[in-house]
């Protein structure tokens, strides 16, 4: 899964691709690369974002989705339903939505009536104030007890159970020491039984690995160590990878394939 972001803040390209046309150019470049999937959001979750308005997420990611769709699958990503169905009209055929339908009361109802596939994440709120919520006990077991109650609250709202795809929600309300966790653990995420989505991908803790404080890699020095978490994820079942740097996340999957890993 191809990573389009149309924002002007995102951590990981200060917004260069916050043009449509940059985006879909971007996106077309992603695809050619090897990325299956375009996944095209209009919302920056970095830490300490502040929500566009609705209009202008929609103005931001609608001819993305249209002009992207004409050549391949594409997913929108968004918290808002009114987006998702504009994005669906346009040609989105799967919604990601990092709070797995508890931002909006709309959403889950849209995704059971559209039978689309949805991306359901782990969430504990907003990016303006998450990092504040990082406080768990165990948090793989945390993470996959309210995994699974939101996948029976979507199969509970008409959601076919075989269209859910789960996202342990890496630098999502997690430090540095959670997101290791996870990707310890991950076959516990992938043991809930359905495919596991993972988005390492230039997140903060992979810049700080190794590294002393204020010597850490910046969002576009992390491609190297998100590919080695893109084998890691392959050898653990997961079911894809959300990943900035599409021909990266190839050269891994076609490394760890040929030492005989699961791809």
């Amino acid at each position: 899964m191809g990573v389009v972001n149309v924002t002007p803040d995102s951590f990981s390209d200060g917004g260069e691709w916050f043009a449509p046309e940059a985006a879909v150019a971007h996106g077309r470049d992603l695809r050619a690369r090897g990325a299956d999937v375009l996944d095209v959001g209009g919302e920056s979750t970095r830490p300490g974002a502040e929500r566009p308005s609705e209009a202008e997420e929609l103005r931001r990611v609608l001819p993305v989705v249209e002009a992207l769709a004409e050549g391949g699958p594409v997913s929108v990503d968004t918290m808002r339903a009114g987006v998702a169905a504009a994005a669906l009209d346009a040609g989105a055929t799967l919604v990601n939505d990092v709070s797995a339908g508890l931002a909006d009361p709309d959403m889950v109802p849209l995704v059971a009536d559209r039978g689309v596939p949805v991306v359901a994440m782990h969430w504990r709120g907003h990016a303006s104030d998450m990092q504040s919520r990082a406080v768990y006990d165990d948090v793989v077991a945390e993470v996959c007890r309210a995994l699974g109650e939101r996948v029976d609250a979507l199969v509970g709202a008409g959601v076919a159970r075989e269209r859910i795809v789960l996202d342990p929600g890496f630098g999502f309300a997690k430090t540095a020491e959670h997101n290791w966790e996870l990707l310890r653990r991950l076959d516990e995420v992938v043991a809930l039984g359905l495919p596991v989505l993972v988005g390492t991908s230039r997140k903060t803790f992979l810049g700080r690995v190794g590294r002393a404080d204020g010597d850490e890699r910046a969002p576009l020095e992390r491609d190297v160590a998100t590919a080695v978490t893109t084998s890691h994820a392959a050898l653990h079942g997961a079911w894809g990878v959300r990943v900035h740097d599409v021909a990266g996340a190839v050269d891994a999957l076609d490394v760890t394939a040929a030492l005989g890993g699961r791809v």
